[in-house]
């Protein structure tokens, strides 16, 4: 039994909804015009992550900028860059170290370029419509950051006095840091001026690494955004598997573990289906979540699209764009990224497209950005289920105007599937293929791993 359960008298009340614009009020100036801020620039936008040091042979912004046209044509909105900090070396990992073990916040990498080399890129980017996003990690420093000796009390302590280190687990154990204590003001008050500096710099908002978790209270949150969103319209998404509507968005971290539980055959269809649904159920339409096939961790250490989704690595992919939330394009997945890049090595992605896939994602990154149903957030369409096949997701997703209808099959098998709601009922063409198809109540028979999305 499909759940998506929404009520269709619901869905016609909400569709009529407009977006909501952000706009602001100025009170001398009652004729100003409506500007949309975040986070309502992305509700069709699309997220794309760049690892400065693997994207180009160089591993220079410098050498990134020359991809920012390649960029531009594949219709990306957002630019995240892991952290471009200078890092430690102080029990440094490998050869090149943790991104994620800052040796200074107000300083960029010197195998990267310098700062003003990164004021080009971003200056670049901006001129191109970009929006540029910095990864941020407040859980803690590298070991040898300059606050560990100059203020040691901004850290938290072991019972020998010692400045701790992040373990995530007794396997997973990140010697290189050392962890904060954020429950000090006056840590607080530091980690905000240093975030200060790059937004006065320019940069669009931040990827919180480690953003809510057990040791970052979300005060830091909300007293980080009373001082800085004044200076400049920022967006800021959470490495979080919830909303903490403190912030703009957050991971759909789960919502990636059914998907490759489905590709694997643990679970069926209905899984995907249901949790969208309690999503919805426990942080409302507003909350904006990110989705994605692939991340740098998972590149890294679980492994790639193909090994996690194997032949069905594109269903799943056009299902994160339509269905719920923002997508995310890890750098490299468009060109069909197939290896496990290494995190603390030098380790260059290619970017000849063997399986010609950048038409694929340019393709998937329009038909976000020109259709709202699918928008995330309130400025999309409620999922409204239109089949019953427990191998198969089918949804109608509408606001005014506008309508998408996408029909997935998550098996490797031949699936037949009857439409069973009148709302999907009409003749449409297939974004993908072109073909033209009347979906009434006559059985539509599906491919393994084929999907369809119509628009109207």
């Amino acid at each position: 039994m499909k759940h998506f359960i929404f009520l269709f008298s619901l869905i016609i009340v909400l569709s009529g909804c407009k977006n909501q614009s952000g706009e602001k009020a100025v009170v001398l100036e009652p004729d100003s015009t409506t500007k949309d801020t975040f986070p309502q620039k992305i509700h069709g936008s699309t997220i794309y992550e760049v690892n400065i040091r693997q994207f180009t042979p160089q591993g220079t912004f410098n050498a990134f900028a020359n991809h920012l046209p390649r960029l531009k044509e594949l219709g990306v909105d957002v630019l995240w860059l892991m952290p471009i900090h200078p890092i430690s070396k102080t029990n440094r990992k490998g050869t090149l170290g943790s991104y994620y073990a800052p040796q200074s916040y107000t300083d960029v990498n010197p195998e990267f370029g310098t700062i003003e080399d990164f004021k080009t890129l971003l200056k670049k980017a901006h001129d191109m419509g970009f929006y540029m996003i910095l990864d941020w990690v407040p859980n803690h420093t590298g070991r040898d950051h300059h606050w560990v000796t100059e203020h040691p009390e901004y850290y938290i302590r072991d019972k020998e006095g010692n400045v701790t280190y992040e373990a995530m687990s007794p396997t997973d154990v990140w010697w290189d840091t050392a962890l904060l204590d954020n429950s000090k003001p006056e840590t607080r008050k530091a980690m905000i001026e240093a975030m200060r500096f790059w937004v006065e710099l320019g940069i669009d908002g931040f990827r919180l690494d480690h953003g809510c978790g057990d040791k970052i209270p979300l005060y830091l949150w909300e007293e980080a955004r009373a001082a800085l969103d004044p200076i400049k319209d920022l967006f800021w998404l959470a490495e979080c598997g919830h909303e903490t509507f403190i912030l703009d968005g957050s991971y759909a971290d789960e919502f990636e573990v059914i998907m490759r539980e489905v590709a694997q055959g643990k679970q069926n269809a209905n899984a995907l289906s249901d949790w969208i649904d309690n999503d919805l159920f426990k942080y409302g339409r507003t909350a904006l979540r990110m989705t994605y096939t692939s991340n740098h961790d998972l590149n890294s250490w679980v492994g790639t699209t193909f090994e996690r989704f194997g032949e069905g690595h594109k269903v799943f992919t056009v299902f994160v764009f339509t269905a719920h939330g923002f997508p995310l394009i890890l750098g490299g997945q468009e060109v069909g990224l197939d290896k496990r890049l290494e995190f603390f090595e030098k380790d260059t992605m290619l970017w000849d497209d063997p399986k010609n896939l950048q038409p694929f994602y340019q393709s998937l990154v329009k038909l976000k950005k020109e259709n709202p149903a699918i928008w995330a957030g309130d400025a999309g369409g409620f999922p409204v289920s239109i089949e019953n096949n427990d191998h198969v997701v089918g949804f109608v997703r509408e606001v005014t105007g506008n309508k998408v209808i996408g029909i997935f099959n998550f098996s490797s098998e031949n699936q037949s599937v009857e439409i069973n709601n009148e709302i999907a009922y009409g003749t449409y063409t297939d974004y993908f293929s072109g073909k033209a198809y009347t979906i009434n109540d006559k059985t539509l028979e599906l491919k393994p791993w084929e999907y369809m999305v119509f628009t109207k």
